[in-house]
């Protein structure tokens, strides 16, 4: 299971079924917000939970056969985003490493809605688009990477500090990021090396890699 044990699918573009498999194998417990419900149908996977107020999916024939009390089913008028109430499920059933497929392309406030559930320290570790993996980093992240590979950082945290890498062209060493502050950028690095570790002595970093072609 490679320390991940919840999976959450959600609509919008989500990777296929290799990109998935080059994360996690054995996902553990799998929830779908509304329209990940097709991703999942996509992916081949039944999931365990389908949740949120179900008003977007696609799959009609799969969604009336689905079992009635695996549906966790929410009013279409509430404070909480599907994605959101999936993720605080997982959560609530003792989920400690979270997948959180799909949300690609598609409206702009949606993505930027996934973007803060990645700010929340119980948010999803891993964000799998159909074009992108995203990775909150909090402490030394060590992973197999291919020359010439682009790869950006966003600071998570209004600060972080103490940072250090290996294998990418422009390095991290000893850079301090005040999220907002001119001067300071991350995006479009490069690796160059086949092991790249990058680490963070305070705060957090989104690290953002293109599945390649």
């Amino acid at each position: 299971m490679s320390g991940y044990n919840g999976l959450l699918l959600t609509g919008g573009e989500g990777p296929n079924r290799q990109q998935l498999d080059a994360v996690i194998t054995d996902p553990g417990l799998t929830v779908a917000a509304d329209s990940g419900f097709d991703l999942a149908l996509a992916l081949g996977i039944i999931p365990d939970l389908l949740v949120g107020d179900l008003d977007s999916i696609k799959a009609s024939r799969e969604y009336r056969n689905f079992p009635r009390e695996r549906m966790v089913v929410y009013p279409r008028d509430k404070g909480k985003t599907d994605t959101e109430i999936g993720l605080e499920i997982l959560r609530e059933r003792g989920c400690k490493r979270i997948i959180l497929a799909g949300g690609g392309g598609g409206r702009l406030d949606h993505i930027l809605g996934i973007v803060q559930l990645l700010e929340r320290i119980d948010g999803p570790d891993i964000w799998l688009t159909s074009r992108e993996r995203i990775e909150v980093i909090e402490s030394i992240l060590d992973f197999s990477g291919k020359e010439g590979e682009v790869i950006s950082f966003l600071p998570l945290d209004p600060v972080v500090r103490g940072m250090s890498s290996a294998g990418l062209k422009w390095p991290l060493n000893a850079m301090c990021w005040e999220r907002g502050k001119q001067g300071v950028s991350g995006i479009s690095n490069c690796v160059t090396a086949s092991k790249v570790k990058v680490s963070v002595d305070q705060g957090r970093l989104l690290m953002i890699r293109n599945f390649l072609e």
